[in-house]
């Protein structure tokens, strides 16, 4: 499918001018990561390209530039994206313009919001979240609160040193994991180290 993406040049890049960022917890450091197209998020995507959506709400979480939402955006589906960075939203709008689609329900919201409104998911996907040991619980959480009984979760994760800790969890809140690699990997600039970690719940 091709979908065109308004990103950041690189991960130099920073504009805060009003902190807001900054009282959000966000470094300097941290600021551009949510700006560029990742290898985990490619891979998010290409599964995305195939995968059975018929009847199914789904949840991006951690967005980003949300690439896996756009895909999704022009199959049809009855996507929402998610991310705790302020100007997700600004470019969410930008790349929706960009691919001529339906508008994306979005919102704002961190993994500790406990009352987000957002309701419920049958697929949950997400790629390269895992970046801090805090993270294991904040996300399972998160996650767990949005899913139904029955459910999907798929998260692309790198190979970062949280994934471990996050099955332990995810397996304790009875998701069953099917852990695969990349079927193709053509399109990636290297070799994927990471997995895709598909959880399941009946």
């Amino acid at each position: 499918m091709d979908i065109h993406v308004q990103s950041l040049r690189d991960k130099q890049q920073y504009s805060d001018p009003l902190g807001e960022a900054e009282a959000l917890g966000i470094s300097s450091a941290q600021w551009s990561l949510f700006g560029t197209i990742w290898p985990s998020g490619e891979v998010l995507a290409h599964e995305m390209e195939h995968f059975d959506i018929q009847g199914k709400r789904i949840l991006e979480v951690g967005c980003g530039i949300a690439l896996s939402s756009h895909l999704l955006n022009a199959r049809h589906a009855d996507i929402t994206a998610t991310d705790y960075h302020p100007e997700v939203g600004n470019f969410l709008i930008e790349n929706t313009r960009l691919n001529h689609g339906q508008k994306i329900p979005y919102l704002r919201t961190n993994w500790l919001d406990s009352n987000s409104g957002l309701g419920k998911f049958d697929l949950v996907i997400g790629a390269d979240l895992l970046y801090e040991h805090q993270h294991i619980d904040q996300l399972s959480g998160f996650i767990d609160r949005h899913t139904e009984q029955h459910c999907e979760v798929m998260i692309v994760d790198p190979g970062r040193r949280q994934q471990s800790g996050f099955t332990k969890k995810m397996t304790s809140l009875g998701y069953l994991l099917l852990p695969y690699t990349p079927h193709e990997e053509s399109y990636l600039a290297a070799p994927f180290a990471g997995k895709v970690l598909h959880f399941s719940r009946t």
